[in-house]
């Protein structure tokens, strides 16, 4: 389901639909909140403009549209100056939850919130007034088109979903390990970050999971609200004694432990939702499936013509799978050299995007900015920055600051997949994929390529043979290549 149709909510709540809409609800909520800046109005000031962040801070994981960062940060000002007035306005609810009406503390920590939300509501207008509303409306009109190329409930999200639940359980862990508040707080901040891509994303896994997801939301918020209002109370010197400020301490402490342990009756054991949402996501071959089809979004809202490198993709490993194994790769080696060149074939062109000449050296720097998905990690996409980065211009060598650190075997391995790359890419210069098939053989001292759809009288027939020349240099050997015949296809 595109993301600028539907995305599910919780049963019986009323249903929410894409970036647009919730696009459009900041400026109506602007509008309302800006009467008198209550705590409702608020509150759904800031929940339409963190859902247009969330949506943002997922997409802009797979397409590197500057856009995105750009809406996120526009809204991040008047989120934060709304965070703290809302703050103030949930404080005052605990206060009088907490507190009596005639308790000296209850009326001193009333009195200040009081008088810290008039200065917060004034800091907020004049943060609304700042709020460029126009530039909001014109990505209104862009950023939901782009969303639609990205279809939800897709295994791309799934993956991101693990990421952020793989970040989250571990501040989970943490938490219950050391169970300071910094290590609460940060829990809570990761099991948002996971909440916001299932609600999102994935539609299906929202309607089943979003009650837990709320209600667990609740439980760590209000811990953390109770953990600011006993620092504000201690701050403003509320407590005229010690038997006042035990008492509050007492009730404070109470009502904190009796979240925790709803969240830990929720989360430990063998029925732990952690175990629940875990057994829904990738799993084993599915989360490298899943990565390498976010690595190829991002580069087809990049490179000008991807079908062409996908079909590069295809005739490299056809090269790698035939050509002969030299040797064992070494411990300092990649031993994932196939899924290296695979994504360095996916990706070579994105430098395309900025400018044509020079690109290949474009293309190193957008891959080693790029975060690595899970199941990757930054020496392997530094790999793959490297390889792509040779698949034209300089060849690599020695002496050459991209290569410094690498062992002599790791410039070996870079040289191979470099030359597997140069080659398949020579042999769509035409970019009309009409050689589709290779096939590699060893003959007396040779390596002969096969190749379907190759004709030695071709325009590329020339590019074809001067991009032999580095796999010659690695092989130490020549490199024929030669009519593939139609009685030889499988």
């Amino acid at each position: 389901m595109p993301l600028n149709v539907a995305v599910a909510a919780a049963k019986n709540t009323r249903k929410k639909t894409g970036l647009a809409l919730w696009m459009e609800r900041v400026i109506e909520e602007c509008e309302r909140a800006s009467l008198d800046f209550s705590a409702d109005p608020v509150h759904d000031l800031r929940v339409a403009l963190r859902r247009c962040r969330s949506i943002a801070d997922g997409l802009r994981m797979i397409d590197p549209d500057p856009a995105w960062k750009t809406m996120k940060k526009a809204g991040r000002q008047l989120f934060r100056e709304l965070g703290e007035l809302r703050d103030a306005q949930v404080m005052e609810e605990w206060v009088r939850r907490l507190g009596n009406p005639d308790d000296p503390v209850t009326n001193a920590l009333l009195q200040f919130l009081a008088s810290r939300e008039v200065q917060l509501k004034q800091q907020a207008a004049l943060g609304l007034q700042e709020f460029d509303r126009k530039q909001w409306r014109r990505w209104i009109a862009s950023l939901p088109r782009r969303a639609a190329r990205m279809r939800a409930e897709s295994a791309v999200f799934k993956h991101l979903a693990l990421e952020r639940w793989t970040e989250a359980y571990e501040l989970h862990r943490r938490a219950l390990r050391n169970r300071s508040q910094v290590a609460f707080h940060s829990l809570r901040i990761g099991l948002k970050r996971f909440r916001y891509v299932v609600e999102n994303f994935l539609p299906e896994q929202h309607e089943a999971w979003s009650a837990d997801l709320k209600d667990l939301q609740d439980l760590l918020g209000e811990v953390h609200d109770l953990d600011v209002l006993w620092a504000t109370a201690l701050q403003v010197i509320a407590f005229p004694d010690v038997e006042s400020r035990s008492k509050w301490h007492a009730r404070i402490i109470e009502e904190r432990t009796r979240r925790i342990e709803k969240y830990r009756s929720k989360m430990l054991g063998k029925a732990s939702l952690w175990h629940v949402w875990r057994a829904q996501l990738p799993v084993g071959k599915q989360i490298e499936s899943a990565a390498l089809s976010r690595l190829k979004l991002w580069a087809s809202f990049l490179d000008p013509d991807f079908k062409h490198s996908s079909h590069v993709s295809h005739l490299a490993l056809q090269l790698y799978d035939g050509l002969p194994v030299r040797q064992t790769p070494a411990a300092s080696e990649p031993s994932d050299q196939r899924a290296i060149l695979q994504v360095a074939a996916l990706l070579h062109d994105v430098g395309r995007s900025k400018k044509e000449k020079g690109h290949h050296k474009v293309t190193y720097n957008l891959i080693q900015r790029l975060t690595p998905p899970l199941s990757w990690n930054a020496e392997q996409m530094r790999w793959v920055g490297i390889v792509a980065r040779y698949h034209r211009g300089a060849l690599p060598g020695g002496g050459q600051k991209m290569l410094a650190g690498l062992t002599a075997g790791q410039r070996r391995s870079v040289q191979k997949l470099a030359g597997i790359l140069r080659l398949a890419n020579a042999f769509d210069a035409n970019r009309n994929g009409q050689i589709q098939r290779l096939e590699v053989s060893e003959r007396n001292g040779f390596l002969e390529i096969a190749a379907r759809g190759y004709s030695p009288r071709d325009r590329a027939a020339e590019g074809i043979a001067a991009a032999r020349h580095l796999l010659e240099t690695v092989y130490r050997r020549p490199v024929i290549v030669k009519t593939l015949k139609a009685n030889r296809v499988n």
